[in-house]
Order: structure tokens, then sequence, then C-alpha cells
């Protein structure tokens, strides 16, 4: 049996670039942010719902999070005292979640949790390159990578026999 030859790369896998570092940097800031008892679904909601009247619906577009997960968090939120579901001022139907005081005092620690995490992984970087990388990032972000691709259509199984 001939050994065959991988094919030649020729570009730099960015995908297991991207990747490895956002997970990285997911695992650092979810150990940051349970040292004052959030995850960092909880921080979003929180500092999200501070920024005006939202309903659950719109936090959860917000955050990425779909239905069933945004329930969980929100219920966490409520159970530890830091918010609460309230009937909204606009629309007697629509319940939006409200920050407490004591969700907002925590809005506030976990946001400087937050930054020193995003700080640190910026210091990593050399000085002149800093604002660079974010400026490209975020040009990648907001353009050629800004939507997903639809997921393809599944093929029915065909069956042998």
């Amino acid at each position: 049996m001939t050994a065959m030859t991988p094919p030649t790369r020729t570009q730099p896998d960015l995908s297991y670039l991207l990747d490895h570092t956002s997970h990285v940097l997911r695992t650092r800031m979810a150990a940051a942010l349970a040292e004052i008892g959030l995850t960092a679904r909880m921080h979003c909601v929180l500092v999200h719902a501070l920024e005006g009247e939202r309903t659950q619906s719109e936090l959860a577009g917000i955050g990425d999070m779909d239905k069933t997960t945004m329930v969980v968090t929100v219920d966490a939120l409520e159970k530890a005292g830091l918010a609460e579901r309230r009937p909204s001022s606009t629309d007697r139907r629509a319940r939006i979640i409200a920050v407490t005081e004591k969700g907002a005092r925590t809005a506030e620690r976990s946001q400087r949790i937050v930054d020193s995490v995003h700080g640190q992984a910026l210091d990593a970087l050399p000085d002149g390159d800093r604002e660079t990388f974010l400026r490209l990032l975020d040009h990648l972000a907001g353009g050629h990578l800004s939507t997903p691709s639809p997921a393809p259509a599944r093929r029915a199984r065909q069956h042998s026999g």
C-alpha cells in the first residue's frame, strides 16, 4: 500500500486559530465570572437588561440564546435576586426582565471582570498591533463573516437491501 501525501495547505488554518482562541477566552471568562456566581450568559442578560426595557425574547436575541437557555438563565438570575420578570410598561401582554439593585451592583462588578479578561488577552499582543487586530477582527465580524451560512439540508438516509 502506497503512502498518500496530504494536500498542501495554502492558507493559515483560520478556523483553528479563531476556534482555539475563542475557546480559551470563553473558559477564562467562565472561570473569572464563576468567582462571583455568574455565567457569561447571566452577565450578558444583566448588562443588556440595564440598557432599557427589554423582553426575555429580545435579550435572548442579543445574547444569541435559544428560548430554553434564556429561561434557565433568567430563572438563575431570579433565584439569585439579581433580576425579575415584570409586566412591560408599553405592552401589558409582554414581560420584561428588570434588574434589581443587587443585580445592578453585580453587573458593575461582572463588567469589570469581563473587561479585565479581555484586557489580559489584548495585553498579550505587541502594543502597536492591538488596535489593528481589533479593527480587522471587527471588520471581519461586521462584514464577510457577519452572517452564518444556512445549515445544509439533511439528506434522507438511503436504505440498503
